[in-house]
């Protein structure tokens, strides 16, 4: 079987229950751990497949619960660092009655993940790559080992994943910048999932076909843009379909996306073929609509990670 390797950020969101309220109002809060790579090793490890997460977190309670819940999932976690002198990251989120998000981040350990600590990793023990970090992208250590590790698998032959995860409230402010990295991830993988907004806002559209057609002709990889309720729009090569989801009653949608990219690379795992990129255009619909069929899953449940306590091969059926 085939193995994977998530890199980016593993982190605490700090999720006010106090509906409507703003952080300085709100008293109850509730930990999840997160992090967008985080989640999709997660996801990989319940469907079955072998999958290590390359993270920095604190040395501390948070940092033991990251590293615990990964260890819970069967997530290798060798490559999750424990930073002596920051703090976990941590999230801290409120959703407003007019549907905005209050929001702080405080940065910590993630953005400390430096390349010199690559010295003893062995790339060639994994088949997929996958690049899904939110905040990789943002100034830090962090960005320059993600460049670094893109560029490794690169020259390994690697089938190399990426999703962008744009949060707003992160790059509010540098959202060019965001753009340009994504545009070189997006030049380099063999496979990306970007929602529609996310699609739309990097190739500064208006509307779902013209990003679609804009995406293909600046790659070549096989891409996703997922539409929610309505499934997925898939391109391989040539041709672009949309894929179909299922129907649920949700939820809460945290972390559907990445149980959706989780689902794919699982997958691949899995496909029996020595050449992923030999996958023809039938069987990367199946993989798709399966994926769709994790991430609708995910949201019939409160958090991502209990969502994914409940994924396993029996949804594809």
């Amino acid at each position: 079987m085939k193995k994977v390797f998530c890199v980016g950020e593993a982190l605490i969101d700090m999720i006010c229950t106090d509906k409507g309220m703003t952080l300085s109002e709100g008293s109850h809060f509730l930990k999840k751990t997160g992090g967008a790579p985080t989640n999709v090793a997660a996801a990989i490890a319940a469907l079955g497949s072998q999958v290590d997460l390359m993270a920095k977190v604190g040395n501390d309670p948070f940092g033991d619960q990251l590293v615990a819940e990964m260890n819970s999932f069967g997530v290798g976690t060798r490559w999750m660092f424990r930073d002596k002198h920051r703090f976990t990251t941590v999230a801290y989120v409120s959703l407003m009655k007019n549907g905005e998000r209050d929001f702080i981040f405080s940065r910590g350990a993630d953005e400390s993940l430096c390349k010199s600590e690559m010295e003893e990793f062995d790339i060639s023990t994994y088949d997929v790559i996958h690049f899904g970090s939110a905040t990789a992208f943002l100034e830090g250590p962090l960005r320059e080992t993600y460049y670094f590790l893109l560029e490794m698998a690169k020259a390994h032959g690697k089938f190399v994943s990426f999703d962008p995860n744009y949060r707003h409230l992160l790059f509010k402010n540098s959202v060019e910048d965001f753009k340009k990295h994504c545009w070189y991830f997006i030049g380099q993988c063999d496979f990306f999932k970007v929602s529609d907004e996310e699609a739309m806002l990097l190739t500064q559209t208006e509307n779902l076909d013209d990003s679609i057609e804009s995406l293909k002709a600046r790659t070549e990889a096989h891409f996703a843009v997922t539409l929610g309720g309505n499934g997925t729009a898939f391109r391989y090569y040539d041709k672009t379909v949309t894929i179909p989801s299922i129907q649920i009653t949700p939820v809460d949608t945290t972390g559907a996306g990445d149980a959706f990219v989780g689902a794919v690379l699982h997958q691949l795992c899995i496909s029996g073929k020595n050449d992923i990129l030999s996958l023809d255009f039938d069987q990367w619909q199946n993989i798709i609509f399966n994926a769709n069929k994790a991430g609708a899953r995910t949201c019939e449940y409160m958090g991502a990670m209990e969502a994914f306590k409940h994924l396993n091969n029996q949804i594809f059926l």
